[in-house]
């Protein structure tokens, strides 16, 4: 085997590999905030301690990305600033909110029909075309997510409540996604990530002062770990693995191996937090999952 395909097997298997470990360590989200919540912490004070700890990491983030750069405009500060306020505050707190209702299993699929979110954005804001293989895609996610909803809403109308929430989590950080394009290609991805979620972090900080006394912020030791781990495990790492994945095997691949996040979500809460599994998960994970791959194979066929 000569050097030079040996060299790109080597980045394909570190590229699948690194991919594989974000969507795993983002699917842990879940998990931890739902172990959180049972030592008696709310949404404002989960997320706060959880930005509070990924602040410096993404500090950090933002100067290494943007060494020998020039600084950013004051047009490209506003845009950042919107950019951060709904691709990470909100979104990150309509999710940790929803979260106190709903289970981990469908959090994660609601969150998982962002793909289908930003075709719908652009077909709506900008007039972009939608196939008819792209229409039985978002049809088959749908519905996948209402046969969850459908068989969980049962236990109580406070489930709604939660859906509605996570799920405009997923329309807030879809509509980062539609207008970020722009200063990404101008400043760099991960320049626009580590000033976005920097400019989060202090805005779910502030949020927690306005809103409560410092004295709310005596938490349980263990609150302060599994913030510490969702900061790092299931905040900054994937971040930061992804983008080097993105780098080795584009975006398609990524996207696909991403497909395992649902499922190390339902083996997690299984396993960790002790949520049930029946047929009506199975199904429903299966066609959200089936639904996403047919339009990253969709958006493949598009741009080969």
């Amino acid at each position: 085997m000569n050097a030079p395909a040996a060299t790109e097997r080597r980045e394909l298997l570190t590229g699948v590999l690194l991919a594989g470990a974000g969507a795993i360590a983002f699917s842990c989200k879940a998990i931890i905030v739902k172990l959180a919540y049972r030592y008696g912490v709310d949404a404002v004070t989960t997320i706060m301690y959880r930005m509070l700890f990924a602040l410096p990491l993404f500090l950090t983030l933002s100067w290494w990305a943007g060494r020998n750069q020039p600084a950013p405009s004051a047009q490209d500060w506003r845009t950042l600033f919107g950019l951060g306020f709904c691709g990470y505050y909100l979104a990150s707190y309509l999710d940790f909110a929803g979260l106190q209702y709903i289970s981990a299993n469908l959090e994660r699929l609601i969150l998982y029909l962002n793909p289908t979110i930003v075709l719908l954005a652009g077909k709506l804001l900008f007039k972009t075309a939608v196939s008819r293989s792209q229409w039985l895609a978002l049809g088959l996610s749908y519905i996948g997510v209402l046969v969850v909803f459908g068989h969980d809403v049962r236990s109580g109308p406070d489930i709604a409540l939660g859906t509605m929430l996570v799920f405009g989590s997923a329309v807030s950080y879809a509509l980062y996604l539609v207008y970020s394009s722009q200063i990404v290609r101008r400043l760099g991805a991960m320049r626009v990530t580590g000033l976005g979620t920097t400019i989060a972090c202090f805005l779910c900080i502030a949020q927690f002062f306005i809103l409560k006394p410092p004295s709310a912020m005596i938490v349980a030791p263990e609150v302060l770990w599994l913030s510490v781990l969702n900061a790092v495990l299931c905040t900054f790492v994937p971040v930061l693995i992804t983008m080097m994945a993105l780098e080795r095997i584009g975006a398609g691949i990524t996207a696909q191996i991403g497909m395992i996040g649902p499922m190390s979500t339902i083996i997690l809460s299984i396993l960790v937090l002790g949520e049930p599994f029946n047929a009506w998960i199975a199904v429903g994970t299966g066609l959200v999952v089936a639904g996403v791959w047919l339009l990253a194979r969709a958006r493949m066929r598009q741009h080969s």
